[in-house]
């Protein structure tokens, strides 16, 4: 059986479209709500070895506080991984998990790809 986890903000309407669908489709994930329960760095370093990303990849680049502090920045993974740690809301969401792999849940198409893959 696989095992599925949702890094989830409830206020953002995606999160909750990609949370519905996992529902609707009789999947009961383990949600992590990121912005109270911050992954660590090696849980994010997971994370995006899962996505097949780079760092910059899982950034909310349109976000203020991103572009006050860091538009224009080079930074490596570890240094953004711990810039997401530290203003988790520049995390991408939703992200589902499935075992071994991860998509960002924008489009919702993702999600409905990660559920369809046998």
């Amino acid at each position: 059986m696989a095992k599925w986890t949702i890094y989830h903000n409830p206020r953002c309407t995606k999160s909750r479209e990609a949370l519905q669908l996992l529902r609707e489709r009789n999947i009961e994930p383990k949600v992590v709500e990121y912005l109270k329960e911050v992954p660590t760095d090696r849980e994010m370093e997971m994370l995006l070895m899962k996505l097949g990303i780079r760092a910059d990849g899982l950034l909310r680049k349109q976000e203020a506080i991103f572009k006050k502090k860091f538009k224009g920045l080079e930074l490596n993974d570890h240094e953004w991984v711990k810039v997401m740690r530290e203003y988790p809301q520049l995390i991408e969401r939703p992200v589902v998990v499935k075992d071994h792999k991860a998509v960002i849940g924008r489009p919702i198409d993702n999600v409905v790809d990660l559920i369809d893959q046998a």
